[in-house]
């Protein structure tokens, strides 16, 4: 198979997965109706867990032998702060994430280097 054919058929196949994962929606539940109990439960219950699944993978490589090196563990721990407490004073999601990744971004790049 030739690469302009290879490329077509994949952008083909990638329009008909974003068009049906849009669409699927609206021919699965009822416009007037409400959504099932299951969707309006995951709805409220994986937002949540997958924000503690990120703040693991982001800690993940805080160790207890790396505890000596303030530089290795200071700016996640100072950033993970700075996001609770801008979380909890604005209760914005994309305040919260945009300011803790901008100060940590900081920490590591100019003040423990």
């Amino acid at each position: 198979m030739s690469p302009a054919i290879h490329a077509v058929l994949a952008i083909a196949v990638m329009a008909v997965v974003t068009f049906l994962t849009r669409a699927l929606p609206f021919l699965l539940f009822d416009r007037g109706g409400n959504p099932p109990k299951l969707v309006l439960y995951l709805g409220r219950v994986l937002p949540p867990a997958i924000i503690a699944m990120l703040i693991v993978y982001c800690l993940r490589s805080l160790r207890a032998a790396s505890l000596f090196v303030p530089a290795g563990w200071l700016p996640q721990v100072i950033a993970v702060a700075a996001v609770v407490v801008l979380h909890l004073w604005k209760h914005n999601n994309l305040l919260s994430i945009f300011g803790g990744t901008i100060l940590y971004m900081v920490l590591v790049q100019a003040v423990f280097v």
